[in-house]
């Protein structure tokens, strides 16, 4: 009920705002370029996809995660028939039955999850989507209401939404090839607000799910993780930005490697017909290819009004006067467009980064938190409508408050980090 209510006034401020460009300040054309506009349409003053390309674009990205879901979820079969996600599993439990205390010891669910947040801390996007769904489709198994989120699942999304990233490889790229005079000075502030929203996620959900954070187990865990991150931090501030790409890119994709090379191995020496179950996997993952496109079709369109009907101007103008007026710093309004089209759209809010970068310069105070916002969530709605929508959850309870209330955290942090570093 609350992504239906969210969605609808999505749409309907969406037009409400158009309607009063178009009719009180002479915008004639926009309705034109909200229905029938193209990015690339030198014509097109907005440089945004208006709802008919935004459909394509949405069918488009779910073909080419066909590919993708069918080769992990392939390789999640195998390793699944070998045991490998029943080992993984037992390895995080006493962990993870603190934090899911609904989920069976040992259930496969639990090893789909720390695969899914092991690919995210890397950044490797393409794989941390198959198992992703995977992980929600072994939880929906557990959940007694097929259309009502389960506590599990709020808490899976919503560490998963908090983004925890280790290298933020694609906006030091970006900020080398716009000659940033140290493209990598944004990797601490990234690291630490990623760390930050994700404990923030869990504190607000295990408050509400009424789970005390304070066993000793959850501590040691947390405790943990924070030492192996500090380690590799320090190994990686006395990298330069090549360094850091060349190390980024042999851990993350080496790693990836290891983990089919470890799979097909466990299948071979369990005999098991690697390649048989290999194809089962496989066809479950076009299967949940073809099952998100209305999902995502439904909520591109929806931040596609949003974007061409200059609502992100309007809220952008209202923040800067309201600041200005109580005589605070207003520079890091110049850098908020890129926090809050992120949790809409990954795609727009590394061109809105791009666009900050290019007017006021890539050493600005606003270019260095924009670079801290696009490395520091993932994508909120796209997150909803993607893993609710392959297990068709239709009653998402509170993840959506819950994921916003953690990226507000994040936005917040990142704000304080900035001018902590470069302010």
């Amino acid at each position: 009920m609350a992504l239906s209510r969210i969605w609808s006034a999505f749409i309907i401020v969406a037009i409400v705002v158009a309607s009063i460009k178009c009719f009180f300040f002479g915008q004639s054309d926009i309705f034109n370029w909200m229905v029938i506009g193209k990015a690339d349409d030198a014509a097109n003053p907005l440089k945004l996809d208006g709802v008919i390309q935004t459909c394509w674009v949405a069918v488009e990205l779910c073909l080419k995660l066909i590919g993708i879901l069918a080769f992990f979820m392939g390789l999640m079969s195998i390793a699944e028939r070998a045991g490998g996600i029943r080992l993984l599993s037992r390895i995080v439990g006493p962990f993870f039955s603190k934090l899911f205390p609904d989920i069976p010891k040992g259930h496969p669910s639990m090893g789909h999850m720390i695969m899914n947040f092991s690919a995210n801390l890397l950044g490797l996007d393409n794989a941390a989507t198959p198992f992703g769904l995977k992980a929600m489709e072994s939880l929906q198994e557990l959940n007694p209401s097929k259309d009502v989120a389960s506590n599990a699942q709020i808490m899976f999304l919503c560490l998963h939404a908090a983004g925890l990233n280790l290298i933020p490889v694609s906006v030091i790229a970006i900020r080398a090839s716009q000659n940033a005079s140290n493209p990598t000075d944004i990797f601490i502030p990234c690291l630490i607000v990623t760390f930050v929203g994700t404990i923030a996620a869990m504190l607000i959900v295990s408050f509400k799910q009424k789970i005390n954070i304070l066993q000793p187990v959850i501590i040691i865990w947390v405790l943990s993780i924070s030492f192996v991150i500090a380690l590799l931090v320090l190994y990686i501030v006395s990298l330069n930005a090549d360094g850091i790409k060349s190390f980024s890119g042999m851990l993350s994709n080496g790693l990836i490697l290891l983990v089919i090379l470890l799979i097909i191995l466990g299948g071979l020496y369990k005999k098991i017909d690697v390649f048989d179950a290999f194809i089962d996997g496989a066809k479950n993952g076009f299967d949940t290819a073809i099952k998100i496109v209305p999902y995502l079709v439904g909520m591109l369109v929806a931040i596609s009004l949003l974007r061409t009907s200059g609502t992100f101007d309007v809220v952008i103008g209202a923040i800067k006067s309201g600041f200005a007026f109580l005589g605070a710093d207003t520079r890091f309004v110049e850098g908020l467009p890129t926090a809050l089209i992120r949790p809409l759209s990954g795609g727009a809010a590394r061109g809105m980064m791009v666009s900050t970068m290019e007017t006021y310069g890539p050493d600005s105070f606003a270019s260095r938190l924009s670079g801290i916002f696009q490395g520091a969530s993932d994508t909120t709605f796209y997150v909803v409508a993607v893993y609710f929508g392959a297990v068709s959850i239709k009653n998402t309870r509170y993840a959506i408050g819950a994921m916003l209330l953690a990226d507000l955290v994040g936005v917040c942090t990142a704000i304080g980090l900035c001018y902590m570093f470069f302010g």
